[in-house]
């Protein structure tokens, strides 16, 4: 087949005017929401709304010692980190990533990060589609700014909390996996 037998690409679609043009501020926007999650606050920058469920786009603020449990997810998720440096395992391997550098997290693969550092880190956070947003908005507890740690749990309060994820994950596309070395 020459060039000139080729399929034409398809044509790109027409602009839609009833999606709107979205900017965060995620230090001065009083609508973003802001949530406290495992000892860490995640901003929802942009969620599936906003996109038209292409993706999510979370400024995650992560203290030292924060970071999610082992998980996988049937989405793609990709981390650039702003600020300071995150120890991430993926498939059982880990390795440090630094301000400026981006991994990306194939979809179904487990992993996890870790704050190693003594000081808190900031990552940008981009779940493609977008869900995930979602599933932070539904276990996590509301607070006031990007940097507002959540609330510290109690024993009981934590047992609830982790119940709650572990049963709202599957809907939410999430596994949640034991921690190296045994269960939770």
């Amino acid at each position: 087949m020459t060039d000139s037998q080729a399929t034409p690409p398809p044509a790109i679609p027409p602009d839609d005017p009833q999606r709107k043009l979205a900017v965060a501020r995620p230090d001065a926007d009083a609508s973003l929401a802001h949530i406290g999650l495992v000892g860490d606050t995640y901003t929802i920058l942009l969620s599936g709304e906003d996109t038209a469920g292409r993706y999510t786009l979370i400024d995650m603020h992560v203290p030292p010692g924060g970071g999610p449990p082992p998980h996988r997810h049937d989405f793609e998720e990709m981390f650039t980190v702003l600020e300071g440096e995150v120890e991430l395992t993926f498939r059982g391997e880990r390795l440090v990533a630094r301000a400026g550098e981006t991994v990306n997290v194939p979809a179904n693969a487990p992993h996890g990060f870790t704050n190693a550092s003594g000081q808190p880190v900031r990552l940008l956070c981009m779940c493609s589609p977008s869900g995930q947003e979602e599933f932070f908005l539904e276990v996590g507890v509301p607070v006031d700014t990007r940097t507002e740690p959540p609330p510290e749990l109690g024993e009981a309060e934590q047992a609830v909390f982790i119940a709650k994820s572990m049963s709202l994950a599957p809907t939410y596309r999430t596994e949640l996996l034991p921690p190296p070395g045994g269960p939770r």
